[in-house]
């Protein structure tokens, strides 16, 4: 989902510059430390730019890792206020039959005190008429099973109301659960994105520019790793109608800012590009990375073609799509826009296929 790990600052930073087709490193190395990369005790506390890259990478990773827990909660708590929604109407429901049963209930009571109390039985066996007798054997037995199945729903009835009364009591902890989790991960994500934006702004004007050129200059130098296997002669380049589609939506978002939780249509994270896109295309997927890639169809990363998600890192916190050309559009982390990057720019885990059949 979002908030991509400044390693994805790496596939932000300047590769969109790069021809989509394969995306080598370049040949030269960045450029050297100077003055100002706060070996001494500048703004940045006396740390190398090489330490406050680690530093806001981790952060921003573990603020992508959070966001996914963040948007599952807010997921799952849909659900349950849709359950608990479904769970009252059920109960409506069943209050009105309540209701009807007891009137009929009442209905048969009183007929049996304007009968004297007596039992239908004993007033056959006092009627002379046999015509009458036998009629009257026939309608106390209606009358009988007509009694019992009555009693029958009002208990079927009762027990229905007592296990929605259950179920909703079940579901408004479940729902209880996951505002809390929800909260909780929304408070570690702000606090790990202001952290990493307070490293950052400390930094001189110059300084930010030769961590931009840090970061990509890793993320050039794990694509050219990547290329290096060869893998590029085995990608496939043709997408599926829907995955064509998939694709033409991630590139129209080029540009857009990223904001962590957005889905669109003019700020997205990670997975909400993705999920969008494929929504689009006429395929709907889950919300997180982590749900992509625990639920989508995996294919090898060999077998990977257009409009595939790629996604990175172990815990699965960042997704992106592949477009061909050994290229991937995604939406990086707070401070970028969704871009083009190297698709082997950051550890893949794996590969999914939404429209694999």
């Amino acid at each position: 989902m979002s908030v991509a790990a400044a390693t994805a600052l790496v596939c932000a930073l300047g590769l969109s510059a790069v021809p989509e087709t394969a995306y080598a490193a370049p040949g030269e190395p960045g450029p050297a430390p100077g003055p100002g990369d706060g070996s001494g005790g500048g703004a940045n506390g006396g740390q190398s730019l090489e330490e406050v890259h680690q530093e806001v990478d981790g952060l921003y990773r573990k603020a992508e890792s959070a966001t996914d827990a963040y948007n599952l909660a807010r997921e799952r708590q849909a659900r349950q206020e849709k359950a608990i929604l479904k769970i009252a109407r059920a109960v409506v429901k069943a209050q009105k039959e309540m209701a009807g049963l007891r009137k009929r209930a009442g209905a048969m009571a009183r007929a049996q005190y304007r009968g004297g109390g007596m039992p239908a039985e004993a007033r056959l066996f006092l009627n002379g008429d046999p015509g009458d007798f036998l009629d009257g054997v026939t309608l106390a037995r209606k009358g009988e099973q007509a009694t019992h199945g009555l009693i029958g729903r009002l208990e079927r009835t009762q027990v229905a109301l007592d296990r929605y009364a259950d179920s909703a009591s079940q579901e408004w902890e479940r729902l209880d659960r996951s505002r809390a989790k929800k909260a909780a991960a929304k408070k570690e994500i702000l606090r790990k994105l202001a952290r990493a934006q307070r490293l950052e702004s400390r930094l001189a004007k110059d300084e930010r520019e030769r961590l931009r050129q840090l970061e990509e200059d890793k993320a050039r130098g794990a694509q050219a790793k990547w290329l290096d296997t060869g893998i590029l002669r085995e990608l496939g380049s043709d997408a599926t109608a829907m995955g064509g589609r998939a694709v033409d939506f991630a590139r129209a978002q080029l540009g857009k800012n990223y904001v962590w939780g957005a889905v669109g249509p003019d700020t997205y994270d990670c997975s909400g590009l993705t999920q969008r896109a494929w929504a689009t295309a006429g395929r709907a997927i889950p919300r997180t990375s982590q749900e992509q890639w625990r639920l989508l169809p995996k294919v090898s990363a060999k077998d990977m073609r257009p409009g595939d998600l790629i996604i990175y890192f172990r815990d699965a916190s960042h997704v992106g799509m592949y477009v061909g050309g050994g290229a991937m559009i995604h939406a990086p982390r707070p401070g970028r826009q969704v871009t083009f990057a190297g698709a082997g720019s950051m550890p893949i885990l794996g590969v999914v296929r939404p429209d694999a059949r």
